[in-house]
């Protein structure tokens, strides 16, 4: 596995050389199989699906606030998408890409408390979500730390940042939405199904927010410690 993946997929990414960021992104597309692995000699678990614990968001406004917790939550869909656009910045410490997912699928439980133009909510049930031909870009920076001494903090953690682009389809359901009026959470559901599009442009910050919590927990699980130096020795 360990010459797999620095000599064959990486082997001619030079990072002096204006391809770089193309190499990279090919690779990686190449690597989409071992979503679904992992790559044990990195100590690199399973991408595919990736499975988060907890998530929890606070917000507040004029009219509204509340704390949403999403527990036990699987993402599945990355072993069939591919990274259509990839850019580093060396100065400033980052890479970003796009990202093409054909089908991609989320679920969990979650329980929410607060208020929402003076009516108290308290909810909780499972959910899921399901997304066609969407499309994604991830920021991934890692700012230097120095220690007391003034010296440079080897790994030092990963930061990520998920802007959802666009999606032509959204499909979502969400249980105990009405606190367990039938009737009212069936119409939601309709609503929410059929007139997704206007939804989709305001919840995309909150949603933006969860996944990137979610996902710099786990890239720094997999990728705080991963020896770049000796995939891009140069």
């Amino acid at each position: 596995m360990t010459y797999i993946v620095s000599e064959e997929f990486f082997r001619d990414c030079q990072k002096t050389e204006e391809t770089f960021d193309d190499c990279v992104k090919d690779g990686l597309n190449i690597l989409t199989p071992y979503f679904k692995t992992g790559l044990p000699n990195y100590n690199i678990t399973a991408f595919d699906p990736f499975f988060a614990a907890e998530v929890a968001q606070k917000r507040s406004g004029p009219f509204y606030s509340y704390k949403l917790i999403l527990r036990n939550v699987s993402e599945y869909g990355w072993s069939s998408s591919h990274i259509t656009k990839l850019k580093t910045d060396v100065n400033r410490h980052l890479i970003q890409y796009t990202q093409f997912f054909p089908d991609k699928g989320l679920d969990g439980f979650y329980e929410i408390e607060g208020t929402f133009f003076g009516n108290k909510i308290s909810n909780s049930g499972a959910w899921n979500l399901k997304l066609y031909d969407y499309i994604q870009t991830t920021t991934i920076t890692r700012k230097p730390q120095r220690d007391v001494n003034g010296g440079l903090i080897p790994h030092p953690p990963l930061k990520v940042e998920i802007n959802a682009k666009s999606s032509r389809k959204l499909e979502l359901h969400i249980e105990n939405l009405a606190g367990g009026r039938t009737i009212l959470e069936n119409m939601l559901d309709w609503i929410i199904n059929r007139a997704w599009q206007p939804g989709f442009v305001i919840l995309t910050p909150l949603i933006d927010d969860l996944v990137s919590t979610a996902f710099t927990g786990i890239f720094n699980k997999n990728l705080q410690y991963f020896p770049f130096e000796k995939i891009f020795p140069n």
